[in-house]
């Protein structure tokens, strides 16, 4: 198997480094209403992720039905490949999500740390337990498009470009964040002194 849980449980200790001493109000902090916070970037991977779940029990089970398109490799080989490099933590490419894959609440509670904490271990024990799966080289529909099929060995790569993507994507809101605090310092000390 692939470092992907590896690589889970660092994006984990990331976003805790990076984010954990913010406070309920900076998480949900956006510099303006098109940009997501912090705070919702941690919410949409939470329930983007979990849009699996149901994917992965029905595979166990054996009652997984892929369409008919799933069974034409190169189709699957490059939707995969173009859903993979639209997910690539570098945000060259702005992209929109699709609605059941949005945040669920415009103000997420500030217990959305810890939420996303516990939601990586549940991630990681459940990408751990389709060891067989993969073997088989199983493909998979997107929960979010029926017609768009990829291994679910690149549903993997993906959900984890995914993370590292909205990782440098909060990144930038941190740095927005700080800069405006910054101006506001500035602002309220010449307020002072004026």
């Amino acid at each position: 198997m692939k470092n992907w849980t590896s690589t889970l449980s660092d994006i984990s200790r990331q976003y805790l480094s990076e984010f954990g001493s913010l406070t309920n109000e900076q998480l949900n902090w956006k510099p303006n209403s098109t940009v997501w916070s912090i705070a919702q970037n941690l919410d949409h991977l939470i329930v983007t992720n979990e849009s699996y779940y149901p994917v992965l029990a029905s595979l166990k089970a054996g009652t997984y039905k892929t369409p008919f398109i799933a069974k034409i490799g190169f189709i699957v080989s490059f939707l995969g490949k173009t859903v993979l490099n639209a997910v690539q933590p570098d945000r060259k490419k702005k992209m929109k999500t699709f609605p059941t894959w949005e945040p669920t609440a415009s103000n997420v509670n500030s217990d959305i740390l810890n939420r996303f904490q516990n939601h990586q271990i549940e991630l990681i024990q459940k990408i751990d337990g389709t060891k067989e799966l993969l073997e088989k080289g199983v493909v998979i529909s997107s929960p979010a498009n029926k017609n768009i099929v990829y291994k679910l060995e690149t549903a993997f790569d993906i959900i984890v470009s995914h993370e590292q993507r909205h990782l440098e994507q909060a990144k930038e809101i941190l740095r927005q964040l700080k800069n405006n605090i910054n101006h506001q310092n500035r602002f309220d000390i010449l307020a002072k002194v004026l």
